[in-house]
């Protein structure tokens, strides 16, 4: 027989009870009636729409508010404290047992250590459950006491979608709330029990494949998944309301502008921006100032450049000083270009000026 004919089982990098779990990574026996390829095919209308949350969105571009994501860190608590409070009552259930995997995915106790590190050592006294996320606690509790087999669908909406894209969330939440490398906060993400999250994922999926189900429990799993995702989408959507809340509350108060960390105490004459919003500048100065300057940068330097030789960043010193803006000075590599091509130069500072008109704000955090 060809050796190359058989598959070596390959390790999923689990370690469960001292012993490593072996599990087959080929994927090619599945059928679209098995229970994973249907819960894939079934919410994938359900996965875009929890996806396109303007909430999700915001999170994926960094911006991400410190108070909105303690908060979201205190609404998955509840969740998962449900979740898991359930399946550990019904952990000898039939259709439970085969994905039971409390050492390798609750999350309970992960997200309890990351609400200490944001609101102390009384932090329990400091959170509830929120008007948003209480109906999806609540239907966990009812499907985990009238309907176990539902909990499938609670489990895979969660762990696996906590194992694939929370996995990017993870990042770009240390690097826009500037968090410790260490992990601190962000220990909700981290799944210590799991070496591999791919050879998990599909230990996981394998298991769920062999529960024996008929086509209707399939289905009903699969409705309740979407049902989840739906109990997803209400937290996201309180979330950015409580968001845009807060937004409101920072501009009023004079620091909605995403160079709050350049600009020291009494320094607000040294961004336009910043002396239009505390009322030093007039607003119609300052979109005058925006709007006309990159068309007269261009037809300055276009005259230098064919008039006189000379070097265009002398010109952007004097127009626009550092001390102006700091995305205005310009990186040496364009001061050697700007001296032959001037009106390069031009270009350069047209397009960062408009950027910034367009974009004035950036993360809160």
């Amino acid at each position: 027989m060809d050796s190359n004919s058989i598959s070596e089982p390959k390790s999923n990098g689990v370690k469960k009870g001292g012993v490593r779990i072996i599990v087959d990574d080929n994927d090619e026996g599945l059928s679209p009636t098995d229970l994973s390829e249907m819960l894939a095919e079934g919410t994938k209308e359900s996965h875009d729409r929890a996806e396109n949350c303007q909430f999700v969105k915001d999170f994926l571009r960094g911006r991400i508010i410190k108070d909105v994501f303690k908060r979201a860190t205190a609404a998955l608590y509840f969740v998962y404290s449900a979740m898991e409070e359930e399946i550990e009552k019904n952990k000898d259930h039939p259709h439970i047992a085969p994905i039971y995997f409390p050492v390798e995915l609750h999350r309970r106790e992960a997200l309890a250590r990351d609400l200490e590190y944001f609101y102390g050592a009384n932090w329990e006294s400091q959170i509830s459950l929120s008007a948003g996320t209480k109906p999806y606690v609540d239907r966990i509790h009812e499907v985990g006491e009238a309907d176990p087999v539902l909990l499938v669908a609670h489990s895979y909406t969660r762990y696996m979608g906590d194992l694939s894209g929370g996995q990017i969330l993870k990042k770009v939440a240390q690097r826009a709330l500037k968090l410790p490398a260490s992990g601190e906060g962000l220990n909700f993400y981290q799944f210590e029990g799991i070496t591999s999250h791919r050879g998990f994922k599909q230990l996981y999926r394998s298991r769920m494949n062999e529960l024996e189900l008929d086509p209707e429990a399939k289905q009903r799993i699969v409705d309740e998944s979407n049902r989840a995702f739906g109990f997803n989408m209400m937290v996201f959507s309180e979330l950015e309301e409580i968001g845009n809340t807060i937004k409101e509350e920072v501009q009023e108060q004079g620091f909605g502008h995403g160079h709050a960390e350049l600009i020291q105490k009494d320094d607000f004459n040294k961004c336009p921006y910043y002396a239009a919003k505390m009322g030093k500048v007039p607003l119609l100065f300052f979109s005058v100032y925006y709007l006309l300057c990159p068309p007269l940068l261009f037809f300055i330097f276009s005259f230098f450049s064919f008039c006189a030789p000379i070097p265009g960043p002398t010109c952007v010193v004097y127009l626009f000083p550092s001390s102006v803006h700091p995305h205005y000075a310009l990186h040496p590599f364009l001061t050697s270009v700007s001296s032959s091509l001037p009106c390069l130069t031009s270009c350069f500072t047209s397009f960062f000026m408009f950027y910034h008109f367009f974009y004035p704000c950036s993360t809160h955090t």
